[in-house]
């Protein structure tokens, strides 16, 4: 007798748990994991192609979507693994259908339909930002709402209000390039390699962020609407003007050097440049950020995406707004396939399931 009321409470306890496996393809990583009931991690493994794109200074599309050809089914394996899950178990898989690079998304998009055709579980499809807004949300349970999302990372810029979890209203996005690309443009300018962002924002701290003057930009329209391009085209100037071109093969021609060796193969001038740089970045983010939150009201602020890392973002957003941050772990920043997984499980509850028929969507909106 107490063994069968010990089973029938495994049982429970069983049904209680909504295991969901992610999967995210969008660009170049190639992204599972499991979650369950939209908060807890259960795995959540990433295999980047950093050394396949570094020598071109940036994403090759065709590259990428070669790389996660190898890439997907030992990565959903081992997210599986390191779950203790197995697909049996699974009440449904989520995939990034977009944006992104197409040829990057298909291969996601069409590993998870397999899948689920293969299993007879529920295929959910997900937005990236969302998934990156849920990043923020499924380890903050306190977030009050309405809530303002800052969504900043290589390929996106964007402002939304959320009046609840699952409703989201534009408010502002780039026109141009977002800002983790100015970041990734600049560094390669300078020689800093690819990915640029985390090293200029290491190097940064060395340099003045006031020597510098870089014009911030006025937007006709909606004022909160972002451009970086005019900043970019403020460090290519400079960089003319300045003639660093000994400097910049300098730094080229290191092999994989570490932050101490730029910092050394870098003058003062160059560290100001560089500090002044992210000083207006981050200047334009919050500027705008603070308007948007006055505007709605807003009772938290989220602010995600591989931007989202940036320790000069961070410790002056905290510092000089006065307003109610929420940033992701370091882990959960950069593409990955738990926020896809966790932004997959109100979908899961109200039984918003794709056909398949889904196709990947490089131009996917959110609102």
């Amino acid at each position: 007798m107490r063994d069968q009321i010990f089973r029938q409470f495994i049982i429970k306890i069983r049904r209680l748990q909504t295991f969901i496996l992610g999967i995210e393809s969008s660009c170049d990583e190639t992204a599972a994991a499991v979650v369950e009931n939209g908060r807890r991690v259960r795995s959540n493994v990433v295999a980047a192609q950093l050394d396949t794109h570094a020598k071109y200074g940036g994403v090759v599309p065709e590259l990428a979507s070669r790389e996660h050809l190898r890439a997907i089914v030992p990565v959903v394996r081992q997210a599986m693994d390191e779950a203790a899950v197995d697909l049996q178990q699974l009440a449904a898989i989520a995939v990034t259908a977009g944006p992104g690079l197409v040829g990057s998304l298909l291969v996601g998009v069409t590993y998870a339909k397999a899948l689920c055709f293969a299993r007879g579980i529920p295929l959910i499809s997900v937005h990236h930002v969302e998934g990156h807004i849920h990043s923020v949300l499924m380890e903050n349970p306190e977030i009050r709402f309405p809530a303002l999302a800052l969504v900043v990372s290589g390929g996106h810029t964007h402002l939304f209000q959320l009046h609840e979890v699952g409703s989201y209203r534009l408010l502002g996005k780039t026109r141009d390039d977002a800002a983790g690309e100015a970041y990734d443009k600049v560094a390669k300018l300078l020689g800093f390699g690819y990915p640029g962002g985390p090293i200029l924002d290491q190097l940064a701290r060395y340099g003045n962020p006031h020597a510098v003057k870089f014009t911030l930009s006025r937007m006709k329209g909606n004022e909160l609407d972002f451009s970086f391009s005019g900043l970019k085209t403020g460090v290519l100037r400079w960089t003319e003007q300045h003639d660093i071109k000994d400097e910049i093969e300098k730094r080229r021609g290191l092999e994989r050097p570490t932050i101490d060796a730029l910092r050394t193969a870098s003058s003062n001038a160059t560290l100001d440049l560089i500090a002044s740089f992210q000083h207006t970045v981050i200047e334009e983010l919050l500027r705008r950020l603070v308007i948007a939150a006055d505007q709605i009201c807003a009772e938290s602020i989220i602010v995600a995406g591989g931007v989202a890392s940036n320790a000069g973002l961070r410790e002056r957003a905290t510092r000089e707004t006065g307003l109610t941050f929420y940033f992701p772990s370091p882990g959960l920043a950069t593409d990955n396939a738990a926020m896809i997984a966790a932004a997959a499980f109100p979908k899961f509850e109200r039984h918003e399931f794709a056909g398949f028929d889904l196709k990947a969507h490089a131009g996917l909106m959110l609102a």
